[in-house]
């Protein structure tokens, strides 16, 4: 059997693409006729545009300014060991550790209280009410 040399198309390939120049159609305007100038647009800002481009600079400038001073009391408020201590202390080391423990034993001893009300709980409802009989 012979194969194919021209316009074969292996399975998952598409056949090429062909990219001549498209011819000019009728309804294009001739080259010979030029076309109406465009009118130049204007390069400069209007008075409107300017004065709100002002007004929208200084709400910006007032809300990073605002944000600013924010970040200022937060850093004021909050000095702890962490901030009076140099970086590389035992202390601040120990600080941290002990946050990330704390946490811990709290949900330890929150999911310890949860398990040990589902124990009672069970107790009552098979012993004490009597609702399952275990043999």
């Amino acid at each position: 059997m012979a194969k194919r040399a021209r316009g074969s198309v292996r399975p998952g390939q598409r056949r090429p693409i062909s990219r001549r120049p498209a011819a000019p159609s009728a309804a294009a305007p001739a080259a010979s006729t030029p076309a109406a100038p465009a009118t130049p647009r204007p390069t400069g800002l209007t008075d409107a545009e300017a004065a709100r481009a002002a007004e929208l600079e200084a709400q910006l400038l007032a809300e990073e300014r605002a944000a600013e001073q924010a970040r200022k009391r937060t850093r004021d408020r909050g000095t702890t060991v962490r901030d009076t201590a140099p970086a590389g202390t035992l202390a601040v080391r120990a600080e941290t550790e002990y946050a990330y423990v704390a946490r811990d034993v709290k949900d330890i001893v929150r999911i310890a209280t949860l398990l040990l009300a589902i124990l009672i709980a069970l107790w009552l409802v098979i012993d004490v009410a009597g609702v399952i009989t275990i043999a």
